[in-house]
């Protein structure tokens, strides 16, 4: 069994720093929140909402760090909270480090939700076909604001646990991640007209455009050329998405 010591550090930020945590993921959820209600409300193409809020996102980061990264130097345990390891306590030799096991546990809870909660399934119903949802009595405005912002959440929580690992805040940070982040999805099935996808599709396109990323960097391939190949991923998963869909139609 891991040690109370190795649980105290898996622990420690939810112990110590309670509302730094909480306001992280918060700010995440208020930020979905208000991509939900534009996109809901005003009725302003998803795309277009969420890009907008990410340069405000960005641009706020900016201000309100002064444009300078802010060290937690009084928080140490912050960072060997997410870089130990409780398995490795257990297990010795598996040193599985504790932000992985946050991750897997994220992957998990998304997974139930989107399969076994009502939310789960007004979410494929909405993808699928919003028009027919709301004609089937669904309440489209108020689900539809509620899965940006669990979205939200969840992307306050990866806010979270890179400044973990990090043990800073660094203000431009996140540069070209939302490219990867379509590419994953795109990659493990889910699909941009709607209706289609899973968390454990997700995480399977995340790890290989990891390994990607990571292997272009061993092999010093330039910035700008790693970013060329994961935009032509984009295009050719997105295309193969449409012939597949075709096929099926």
């Amino acid at each position: 069994m891991p040690t109370p010591r190795a649980w105290r550090w898996l622990f420690f930020p939810l112990r110590q720093k309670p509302l730094a945590v909480a306001a992280g993921i918060g700010t995440g959820g208020i930020a979905g929140l208000v991509n939900g209600v534009l996109i809901a409300k005003l009725k302003i193409p998803s795309f277009i909402a969420t890009l907008g809020m990410l340069n405000v996102a960005k641009g706020l980061a900016l201000v309100i760090s002064g444009l300078k990264p802010i060290y937690f130097n009084d928080t140490p345990e912050f960072n060997r909270a997410a870089m130990g390891s409780v398995v490795g306590s257990a297990i010795p030799g598996l040193d599985i480090p504790n932000i992985t096991i946050v991750f897997l546990l994220a992957a998990i809870i998304a997974s139930l939700v989107l399969s076994k909660t009502i939310l789960g399934q007004y979410t494929f119903a909405l993808g699928s076909n919003e028009e027919a949802a709301r004609l089937s009595g669904v309440s489209v405005d108020r689900w539809k604001i509620a899965v940006y912002t669990v979205c939200g959440l969840f992307s306050g929580l990866a806010g979270v646990l890179i400044a973990a690992r990090l043990n800073s805040a660094q203000p431009s940070l996140g540069q070209g991640y939302e490219l990867d982040a379509i590419a994953a999805a795109v990659i493990g099935g889910t699909s941009l007209s709607g209706g289609e996808g899973s968390i454990l599709g997700t995480v399977i396109g995340a790890f290989i455009i990891s390994t990607l990323t990571n292997g272009l960097r061993i092999m010093s391939v330039p910035q700008e050329w790693q970013t060329v190949v994961t935009g032509g991923i984009v295009i050719i998963a997105v295309y193969l998405d449409i012939v597949r869909r075709r096929r099926q139609a």
